[in-house]
């Protein structure tokens, strides 16, 4: 392999460089909304730790995990796009940990819905054994699961690399995306075939658990107390849908980009922002507003930690 390949080439594509005041703007916009949504993210963190209502059940520990979750993969791919701008080409090493991490807590996200999912499920149509099946125990195992799973499908791209390609390659810069970096035919096909996996297995799971709750809200209409209940849960598992709608978007970005060039062939870099901003950011954003502020505890101990109201107490 001569020294040429030791370059990756980036698609024509991303030849559509922006003028100085666009890329300023595009750049200020993701950055604002980044930090709004970490800032808010980081008062769910904070306001978890600080009442042990919360890291005693396993519905909030699935939600913190999301959040948590959700901040690594917004400053990865933040830093991804910023530096798309300010360095165009960075070192691929450091390119290949910041893509394994925004991969990683990319396919976290649908999996974490799903047994988000499945949680309300058991509390709603098994609430017997809600406490049976949804130990705190076994919320730490799923989420250790969770990552397992991820780590199967992305760790193997990266041992590809390694195996495939000369040393050269890490000392070299690299335009910073996966299909740049991760280029491989297994690695393409192994993508593919996981992303078809991901999208059948969480979409059973959801259409199966929001179902499941929408007969038992049925069946609870003579039972007030519980009927409030079942229909929270089956808004919820909506609200789930649409979120996970959104992240789904990632396994067919390339032919949503695909389908809109087709409409906007001169513009290819507004066409990757408005996907990034939709595909990437929206999902995020959402995160926060089905448990966070939706949640009746969560918002009255959310409200003082949001706003910075919290004052120190005086004792005598």
């Amino acid at each position: 392999m001569n020294s040429s390949s030791y370059n990756y080439n980036v698609s024509s594509g991303l030849s559509y460089r922006d003028s100085l005041s666009t890329a300023v703007a595009k750049n200020v916009i993701v950055l604002a909304l980044g930090l709004t949504i970490n800032y808010i993210n980081g008062t769910l963190i904070h306001t978890f730790r600080k009442h042990q209502v919360f890291y005693v059940n396993p519905r909030y520990i699935l939600f913190i995990h999301l959040v948590l979750n959700d901040m690594i993969q917004l400053t990865t791919t933040i830093s991804l796009f910023v530096f798309s701008y300010v360095f165009y080409k960075i070192n691929t090493s450091f390119c290949c940990l910041i893509i394994t991490f925004a991969v990683f807590t990319t396919l976290n996200t649908p999996l974490n819905l799903a047994v988000m999912a499945v949680e309300c499920y058991i509390a709603i149509c098994l609430p017997l054994r809600h406490a049976e099946f949804c130990t705190i125990k076994r919320t730490y195992t799923l989420i250790a699961w969770i990552w397992a799973m991820s780590a199967v499908s992305t760790l193997p791209d990266v041992f590809i690399v390694v195996a495939t390609e000369p040393v050269q390659l890490f000392y070299s810069t690299i335009f910073c995306e996966r299909d740049n970096l991760f280029s491989h035919p297994i690695s393409l096909k192994k993508r593919d075939v996981s992303y078809i996996i991901y999208l059948i297995g969480v979409w059973l799971t959801l259409f199966f658990t929001y179902f499941k709750i929408f007969f038992a809200a049925k069946e609870a209409k003579e039972a007030k107390s519980r009927d409030g209940d079942a229909k929270k849960a089956r808004n919820t598992i909506l609200l789930h849908g649409f979120q996970l709608l959104l992240c789904m978007l990632t396994y067919v970005a390339h032919e949503v980009i695909k389908g809109l060039l087709y409409w906007f062939p001169k513009h290819f870099a507004h066409v990757v922002f408005v996907c990034y901003i939709m595909i990437q950011m929206l999902p995020r954003f959402v995160s926060p507003m089905v448990y966070g502020l939706r949640d009746k505890t969560f918002r009255q101990h959310l409200k003082k930690y949001l706003l910075c109201t919290v004052r120190p107490s005086i004792k005598p």
